[in-house]
């Protein structure tokens, strides 16, 4: 049963995107709060799906503590889920990308016209100062300005791995950093079809204010981030209806959680 849920849900959401996709081309055309808008919708429609097919939510916790923006969001990430389901939660979110992805037909040309920021890793030190410029552009213009630190979805309990990427945008914006955790590839893991039932779980953190020495704020932001993501795991495997958890994650979870 969980493995047929899986397999419609997969259907009609690629279904339902190319029909976002392809019947939002008009969107392209228009103004950037419209493309924005579709793409909230696009979201929401989703985890809507997600829910009613598998039986997968999502909570998010202390949107209290999100300041007004601009500021930067540096986020766990460990699947798929967290490209799209991040979106609704924010105004007007910025999310900082590879440059890759913007050669991608309709997918890459919405994310040129939502004004995303591109990263060029081929271009080696000036692809940092391109991204603190692009973001401050963004920022400028009242956005918040997402990044996922470790660059890559990384799996629940991994060893973490967070690049340079999210201090130089710290200390070239200047603004608040607000860290978040998250649980998502306990249900929708990477490079898998299966979907698994349960509470996906979003935890806006304290923010971090500006200012801080780059080594300061690099270990508190992985701190934070990944003990609030240890204990997510711990609180999904004591679920009714656990997901499965590698052994090792669990363990390392445990381990994270206790300092």
């Amino acid at each position: 049963m969980l493995l047929l849920r899986s397999l419609i849900f997969a259907l009609v959401f690629y279904l339902s995107t190319a029909i976002f996709v392809v019947g939002g081309s008009f969107l392209l055309f228009g103004p950037r709060r419209w493309a924005m808008a579709g793409l909230k919708a696009h979201a929401i429609v989703s985890l809507w799906l997600l829910r009613w097919i598998v039986g997968t939510r999502m909570e998010v916790r202390g949107r209290e503590k999100l300041p007004l923006p601009p500021y930067l969001v540096a986020s766990k990430h460990q699947s798929a889920w967290d490209t799209f389901a991040l979106i609704p939660i924010f105004s007007d979110p910025a999310m900082v990308m590879k440059w890759e992805l913007s050669l991608i037909p309709f997918y890459g040309w919405f994310s040129r016209k939502f004004e995303h920021v591109f990263v060029r890793r081929d271009r080696g030190p000036s692809a940092l100062r391109d991204l603190i410029r692009d973001a401050k552009d963004r920022a400028a213009a009242g956005r918040e300005v997402v990044i996922f630190p470790e660059g890559t979805r990384k799996s629940p309990g991994a060893e973490p791995d967070y690049k340079s990427g999210a201090v130089a945008l710290y200390e070239g914006l200047g603004l608040p950093c607000v860290p978040v955790a998250l649980n998502s590839g306990l249900y929708w893991p990477r490079r898998k079809l299966l979907r698994y039932p349960g509470t996906i779980i979003v935890e806006i953190l304290d923010p971090l204010p500006p200012g801080l020495p780059r080594r300061e704020f690099k270990h508190l932001l992985q701190d934070r981030i990944e003990t609030a993501a240890a204990r997510l795991i711990l609180e999904a495997e004591q679920a009714p209806n656990p997901p499965p958890i590698a052994p090792e994650a669990l363990a390392r979870a445990q381990d994270a959680a206790s300092r």
